[in-house]
């Protein structure tokens, strides 16, 4: 039989990881007061959450070692740091009320020393007001904090379920098969505007007559995909109806398919953006490529048509996607004549490497470092300085920026691509989140 994954609670003293245990096994059994230091040993307790069991270890509260004669709050902290050790994933519980202390340093630093997964979790955020506190946890370099209230039972039932969709898949066989293969289908959104080829690129990419192809605008009404086994693993790849101007959407059907069409790009992996190579980048493909940059993904520019664009035409989109979609860094750029099948095998290293971007995460001394020689280079008018930066966050990469005082935009954008050209993330979106120390 597969042994039941452990998961430990541990964080300093009081900040309610009793009362969170009891909430999640869902009655009192650790004992729970006002005062520090009242559970001092481990205990142990079975849980079953969705179908998966799982053992729950409540902790003491931990404490940096004393110097000299070994206290039995050090005795209690041992106890923790074995917990630690034993458990297959660790809860940190902090306080969001107040500002993290040496000790939730300490602790979250010989968490980051473990190649097993840790949640960090802020207590005692009983309403949305009690949210703003818990960003100073980022400090930690654990990731962004899970606001939770284990008094009142807020937020508790959502870490639950990140907590077993992050157990190790080898001691969790309660998840089905189904589930785990749809989790790891990359899903890429083909849109552009109406006739610039997204359903004949469609169909070579999944090889076959999938989408309905024609000379007329519009053809494709509703988003159609299709699951597809690749060399670099299992994609959905979804076809889109062609996206026009509102004030030109004549009727409710091209209406429903406008809205099916965006809701696949803020559902996407990626988004391969398709561009009519004897036509251009025009203002709508310009409003496209923002449309999906503010959704998050990354995204491919395809140039389809390639063939019937003279070197003149050529030359000339080069030019008018530094000048017209600037805004998105530099984004990957296939070559195609989709009809012929010619330069659509080239996607595949393309999304390999954008997924990879993706999910990429910088630990945050590199983070700092960069921030640092950018500000040392150029400093922000007006006193204003990052006074630290970690990341939040994948899918896209997230920063938080906390700083003394407000940044403008245009070195907001200058920070990004700072840390866009020194991490290497080529064009992913990029979120950053400006925190005043004062908030």
């Amino acid at each position: 039989m597969m042994a039941k994954p452990t998961v430990a609670v541990v964080g300093r003293p009081n900040v309610g990881k009793s009362t969170l245990v009891n909430r999640i096994i869902g009655r009192r059994e650790a004992i729970v007061e006002e005062r520090p230091g009242v559970t001092r040993d481990r205990n142990e307790f079975e849980v079953n959450w969705a179908g998966c069991e799982f053992t729950l270890i409540d902790t003491g509260g931990w404490l940096p070692k004393s110097k000299g004669e070994k206290r039995i709050d050090d005795k209690v902290s041992e106890q923790s740091e074995l917990a630690i050790n034993q458990a297959d994933v660790t809860i940190l519980v902090v306080d969001a009320r107040v500002s993290p202390t040496i000790e939730d340093v300490l602790i979250a630093d010989i968490l980051q020393s473990r190649e097993k997964p840790t949640f960090l979790v802020a207590n005692k955020v009983d309403d949305v007001n009690h949210e703003v506190g818990m960003w100073e946890y980022l400090s930690l370099g654990l990731g962004e904090p899970n606001p939770v209230s284990a008094l009142h039972g807020r937020g508790t039932a959502d870490l639950l379920d990140l907590l077993i969709a992050g157990m190790p898949e080898d001691n969790v066989d309660s998840i089905g098969e189904d589930e785990e293969e749809k989790s790891d289908v990359v899903s890429v959104a083909i849109v552009g505007r109406p006739n610039v080829g997204k359903s004949t690129l469609f169909n070579a990419l999944i090889g076959e007559e999938r989408a309905v192809v024609h000379d007329e605008a519009g053809t494709t009404r509703d988003a159609i995909d299709t699951v597809v086994e690749t060399q670099i693993g299992t994609i959905k790849f979804v076809d889109t109806a062609g996206m026009r101007r509102k004030a030109r959407i004549s009727e409710d059907t091209e209406y429903y398919s406008l809205v099916r069409a965006l809701n696949a790009i803020d559902k996407a992996d990626i988004a391969l953006l398709v561009i009519d190579s004897t036509i251009g980048v025009t203002h709508q493909d310009q409003r496209l490529s923002e449309r999906i940059d503010a959704a998050g993904c990354p995204i491919v520019i395809v140039f389809n048509k390639w063939e019937l664009a003279d070197t003149d035409e050529r030359e000339l989109l080069t030019m008018q996607i530094e000048r017209k979609l600037g805004f998105l860094g530099e984004p990957p750029i296939m070559k195609t004549t989709a009809i012929s099948g010619k330069g659509v095998h080239r996607l595949y290293p393309i999304l390999t490497n954008a997924i990879t971007n993706y999910n990429q995460r910088v630990p945050t001394r590199k983070v700092n470092i960069i921030i640092r020689k950018a500000q040392i280079a150029h400093p922000a008018p007006g006193g204003a300085r990052v006074l630290y930066a970690t990341q939040g966050a994948t899918e896209p990469p997230t920063f938080t920026l906390f700083v003394n005082k407000k940044l403008p935009r245009t070195y907001i954008r200058y920070l990004e691509n700072q840390l866009r050209e020194h991490i290497g993330l080529g064009a992913t979106p990029i979120k950053i989140r400006i925190r005043n120390r004062n908030e």
